[in-house]
Parts: structure tokens; sequence; C-alpha cells
């Protein structure tokens, strides 16, 4: 089954995901990063190439040709409402079995083709609030729900 982590009290949601991403690829797993839509998209792919002078983190976005040859993919969860996880470009797509970050505010569908998600929680009020749907969410549905926050020792 797929396990649910929750990382919550982050500053920064587009460095945490990005070393985030930094040690899941390091590990040699693949990895899906769910955003909300494309300006999001853009400030990621644009945080993946500046995160460090020495380090490079292949990716590219969905529906890309080498997306299936990629260790990261960006997908966006498009501009539909509600928890419509498969709006998000290259749904259908997706690879299965791998990990995901989700950055949206949203509970993805269809998270059973990962082995592992990743949910970002910022300090926002609203980014928590909807943090605590998804949580309740997942948790109804039996996913085993991990939480870790961030900065606690």
């Amino acid at each position: 089954m797929t396990r649910i982590d929750f990382r919550s009290n982050i500053v920064d949601k587009l460095s945490y995901a990005c070393r985030l991403a930094r040690k899941v690829v390091g590990g040699g797993h693949t990895l899906v990063l769910l955003t909300e839509d494309a300006a999001q998209a853009a400030s990621i792919d644009a945080a993946l190439w500046t995160l460090s002078e020495t380090d490079f983190l292949p990716h590219v976005m969905a529906g890309d040709a080498l997306a299936a040859h990629t260790p990261i993919v960006i997908a966006c969860m498009g501009s539909g409402s509600g928890n419509d996880g498969d709006s998000a470009s290259g749904g259908a797509e997706l690879p299965q079995g791998h990990m995901l970050i989700n950055l949206t505010r949203r509970t993805p569908a269809n998270v059973d083709r990962f082995q592992r998600v990743f949910e970002l929680i910022s300090t926002d009020a609203d980014d928590v609030a909807a943090g605590r749907k998804r949580y309740l969410d997942y948790k109804q549905k039996s996913y085993p729900v991990e939480h870790i926050v961030a900065g606690a020792s």
C-alpha cells in the first residue's frame, strides 16, 4: 500500500522539494513533482536547475518524449476544480510505482500508482488548513500516514 509522508512547517516548499528530489533520485528512485499550475511548474523547473552548482537533477515536464527515461517528471494538476487529480497533465501517463511529491493543496487521484507520496505543508495558514484536509482524507482511506515537522528535533 502507498505510504503517505506529511512534512509540515516548511518555510520554502520549492527549496525543500528540490532537496527531497535530490535525495530520492540519489537513492535510485524516480519521482513525479505534482504542481498546482504551469507557473508553479516553471518555478520548480527553475529551482531544480539552480539547486546546486555541482548537482544535476535530470527532469522534464510530463508529456515530454523523454519522460519515461528521466528520473524527475514535473506534472501540473490542471485548472480543474475539486480533487480532480486526473486533470494533471499526463495524468494517465504518470509512472506507476514511483514516488510523488505533491506541491498542490488538493489530494491527487490514484495515489495507489505510487509507492510513496510526500505531502509538503508550508507555514502559510491556508496551506496548513488544506494539508489537514488531505491528512484526514488519506486517513479515511486507510493509507499509512506519517507526519514529520520540519526543523523539530
